[in-house]
């Protein structure tokens, strides 16, 4: 059933323009039609033009674009495995890229090469070559495969007992956009991938390239690495209280960082900070910014004391609970044999030490001055760990589902190429407060009720509701652009 005010625009006996002007068809003429949906691609096409992803795409793989594309448009689309992808590009208005049936994809899969993937990370790094931050960070992707060298048995991030993959991506914080990504063994830790990961990003031509990142990737070697005047590299990094150097900060801060003087608002966040500048070593002097969130330090307080004060009373009724017998000798000591009157006690000096570093986070940087600035930016990281949250959950490559290097390299490179498309897609409804009446699986969803309907080698559009004008609104986007 078409909607009245399609009707009108189609409306007449022949395929001669009407006496309004407006071009009329048969009735055979709409019979003999197609009707595509155009809405998901419009966004995508036109996104793909905003933002030059399209000009490094067809530059990289003058051959294979439209296919590389599309495939990306799937993923974000529907996250749905790769063999749903034909059913997809014939409902849908699109590239010219033939069926993309599932032994179409496992080619393009196959066909596209190391080189290629380098090729494009140095075209789009240089098109991004924006001034802003980039965050740094590590996931695991699980696979079934046995014949993919680089799956391997290391820490799972999301603590499955599967073989895995690690994957480092360099994403931008003002742009919101992935910049670049490797594929490392899953056997490999955070801090044994860095230097590797800074030797690889040094041909983007990343000017004033700043790195934030985790504790995970803190260590003193890495530290020194990234300080090396020949080689180093401006970063903010969060140092683990396993090293000693942040425990000294908070011993020689501690007494005197709770005061209004260096209080810092964040949204309706206030917390305590200060910036030292401290030797590292005898070449170099770091900014060291140290935090103190109080609200969290007493929320890990009330969180500890309610939990050892409920293994107190389990080990007053069953001392003897294997299960809790490691807990039990951390936090309490129990009567011995023959001991009268002597009751389940707390051990208060673990309880203590524990609690020393609860609500501190220490962070060191080589050109970040400010504490300010430093809390920001670190807060600012997130943006690396939504698009892993968008690679793994949304994208459909929690799993690999393929059984070649080649292949699983060029599966979680299409992904990345997807994540471009999501986290663009992502940082708009922030900007234009789209989360506030819709998620982006309904935006997508809406974007799908667009049709096109081509009539005699003519391309009439359904007009678009209140919801899809407000989605182009924000997104900048032609109605008629394809």
């Amino acid at each position: 059933m078409y909607r009245p005010e399609y009707l009108e625009r189609i409306q007449g006996t022949d395929s001669q323009p009407n006496i309004s002007g407006k071009q009329s068809f048969s009735v055979d003429d709409i019979k003999q039609s197609q009707i595509l949906e155009y809405g998901v691609f419009n966004l995508f096409s036109q996104i793909s033009k905003q933002i030059g992803i399209e000009a490094v795409v067809k530059d990289v793989f003058p051959d294979l674009w439209e296919s590389v594309l599309s495939l990306a448009f799937f993923i974000v689309a529907t996250g749905e495995p790769a063999m749903y992808c034909e059913d997809w590009i014939a409902k849908n208005e699109s590239y010219d890229c033939g069926s993309m049936s599932s032994q179409r994809i496992s080619e393009l899969l196959i066909k596209i090469t190391h080189g290629q993937r380098i090729y494009f990370y140095e075209k789009w790094g240089h098109f991004r070559n924006e001034q802003e931050y980039f965050a740094l960070d590590i996931t695991s992707v699980s696979s079934y495969s046995e014949l993919i060298n680089d799956v391997e048995w290391g820490y799972n991030r999301d603590k499955e007992k599967l073989p895995q993959v690690n994957i480092c991506m360099l994403l931008g914080e003002k742009s919101k956009l992935p910049v670049f990504q490797a594929v490392y063994s899953g056997s490999l830790k955070d801090v044994s991938t860095l230097k590797t990961t800074l030797e690889t990003t040094s041909h983007l031509n990343l000017h004033n390239m700043s790195i934030v990142m985790d504790k995970g990737f803190c260590s003193t070697k890495n530290i020194n690495v990234m300080c090396k005047k020949d080689e180093g590299v401006r970063f903010l990094i969060a140092m683990p209280f396993s090293h000693k150097f942040a425990k000294q900060q908070v011993e020689r801060e501690k007494n005197g960082l709770n005061s209004v003087d260096n209080t810092i608002t964040i949204g309706s966040e206030i917390i305590r900070g200060i910036t030292r500048k401290r030797s590292w070593n005898t070449n170099t002097e770091l900014f060291v910014h140290i935090f103190l969130n109080a609200e969290q330090a007493e929320h890990e307080k009330n969180k500890l004391y309610g939990y050892v004060s409920n293994l107190r009373d389990e080990a007053m009724l069953n001392p003897e609970d294997t299960k809790k017998a490691k807990e039990f000798r951390k936090y309490l000591v129990l009567p011995k044999n023959g001991e009268v009157d002597c009751g389940v006690k707390i051990r208060y000096d673990v309880l203590e030490n524990e609690l020393k570093t609860a609500g501190w986070l220490v962070c060191v940087s080589n050109h970040v001055e400010t504490a300010k600035e430093a809390i920001q930016l670190y807060r600012a990281k997130d943006v690396v760990e939504k698009g892993f949250l968008h690679l793994k959950n949304c994208l459909d490559l929690a799993r690999l589902r393929v059984h070649s290097d080649n292949a699983m390299q060029n599966k979680i490179f299409i992904g990345f190429i997807a994540l471009i498309f999501t986290a663009y897609i992502h940082k708009v409804m922030l900007e234009h407060d789209l989360y506030r009446t819709m998620t982006m699986k309904k935006l997508l969803k809406a974007l799908e009720r667009l049709r096109v309907q081509y009539i005699k080698g003519n391309r009439i559009l359904f007009p678009l509701t209140k919801t899809q004008k407000t989605i182009f609104d924000a997104f900048g986007l032609s109605e008629s652009c394809r």
